[in-house]
């Protein structure tokens, strides 16, 4: 690809832009050098700052310094319930009802309380099914409650296209399933893997887990505020996801949890206790009742009071999702990836499946790392999974199709710096 070749890509991207342009770029504070802004294309890993995130952290530093304690009823948002306010926004990203989602922990922190409630070991059903390539936490977190419990991780782990880089078909995890049949406990699988950008089909999924009488369950790290998705449509049992992502929640942000109203309102499911997942009627009699008793809803897994300086950047956060609409952010994102994949060097592998993307493309090259400082260079912002794999990710809300066509410029001139003028 040569300059000649590079020209009408960037002329066709400033039309793109003009025609479809990125609904909410302005909302945000975008990285930039001193050359100016930058092709940010890791909102898979890192969400950019929304303007209106400082706003809403202003004001509950400036509720806390002139109420103190009184601000958890008389705060401009009262701390007491801030984290019912996003309930339905919540909802409304994940496809799901209010009752049966709520924000609080880390991901990881979440995965682990939701094994605890959903994992029930009995008889020969014991094993826990995963897809390959997992996230790290998500193995360590299924491996250390097997092991905790008295399993051997090499009998009742089954990892579904195990010791492999490369996606994973529908097909292959309904034949595990199936031949794993009563034995088959739970399925805790990626919604979008991290590593090779897949889109796994939620429902057909869940039904095959269902089918043999297994519980589906949902890691949508990268599938939250990346993809529609209908969690309760879809008869998924229990799922979560970090907001620091595509979600522009912030570094480390809080985690949402979905759980099925069918296992919501059963308060007889065991979980661990936390005084905030107490029935808020009698949560301040505290020490007169010694009882947990939770609230009949997702709330009831939580164990401690919201943090409100983290729940202040979700506010705003969301509130941009819901103004667009995922429908909508979804429709551009499949029109923005799929430009950008048409218009790769061919020296590029692309390992993402097209009829499987999100708005993460998983780029096969060689010397990932070579390739990574030239993008640097070029002001273009992608991320390297060692040893040869580039995420790029535009993000439908603030990328342009400017922002993708650096990124092509950029590998152009990492495969061949005498190909451009």
């Amino acid at each position: 690809m040569t300059t000649s070749r590079l020209e009408p890509i960037h002329n066709e991207a400033l039309r793109l832009d003009e025609s479809d342009p990125a609904p909410k770029r302005d909302a945000f504070e975008l990285p930039h050098n001193d050359q100016g802004p930058l092709a940010y294309l890791t909102g898979n890993s890192l969400g950019p700052l929304p303007k209106q995130t400082r706003s809403e952290l202003a004001t509950e530093l400036d509720d806390w310094s002139r109420l103190a304690v009184d601000a958890h009823f008389e705060a401009t948002n009262p701390w007491y319930d801030a984290h019912l306010a996003l309930a339905e926004p919540g909802a409304r990203l994940v496809g799901a009802r209010p009752h049966e989602v709520v924000w609080m922990n880390g991901l990881t922190v979440n995965l682990h309380l939701l094994l605890a409630s959903f994992w029930r070991p009995e008889g020969k059903r014991t094993k826990i099914l995963m897809d390959a390539p997992a996230f790290p936490s998500d193995t360590y977190a299924v491996k250390s409650h097997l092991r905790q419990r008295g399993f051997d991780p090499d009998e009742h782990l089954i990892v579904v296209n195990s010791g492999t880089e490369q996606a994973t078909t529908a097909e292959a995890f309904e034949a595990a399933i199936k031949a794993a049949g009563d034995t088959l406990a739970l399925g805790l699988i990626a919604g979008v893997n991290f590593l090779t950008g897949q889109v796994h089909p939620i429902a057909r999924i869940t039904k095959a887990l269902h089918d043999v009488g297994a519980l589906a369950g949902w890691d949508l790290a990268h599938a939250a505020g990346n993809i529609e998705l209908k969690l309760h449509e879809d008869q998924v049992d229990f799922a979560a996801w970090c907001s620091y992502k595509y979600l522009n929640g912030g570094p480390g942000g809080l985690s949402g949890v979905f759980i099925h109203e069918r296992h919501a309102q059963n308060t007889d499911r065991p979980r661990f206790g936390g005084w905030w997942g107490n029935d808020p009627s009698t949560r301040f009699k505290m020490h007169q009742i010694p009882e947990f008793h939770p609230v009949p809803t997702a709330d009831a897994w939580q164990l401690s009071n919201p943090p409100i300086l983290a729940l202040a950047p979700l506010r705003s956060a969301l509130a941009l999702f819901d103004e667009v609409g995922m429908a909508k952010l979804r429709a551009r994102s499949e029109r923005l990836t799929g430009w950008l994949r048409k218009q790769l060097p061919a020296w590029v592998e692309v390992m993402t499946p097209a009829d499987a993307q999100g708005a993460q493309l998983s780029l096969g090259v060689q010397q990932a790392e070579d390739v990574q400082k030239t993008l640097q260079r070029e002001g273009v912002v992608c991320d390297v999974r060692k040893p040869d794999i580039i995420r790029a990710a535009p993000a439908p809300l603030y990328n342009t199709y400017e922002d993708a066509y650096r990124l092509v410029r950029a590998l152009t001139l990492a495969n061949d710096p005498g190909s451009i003028a």
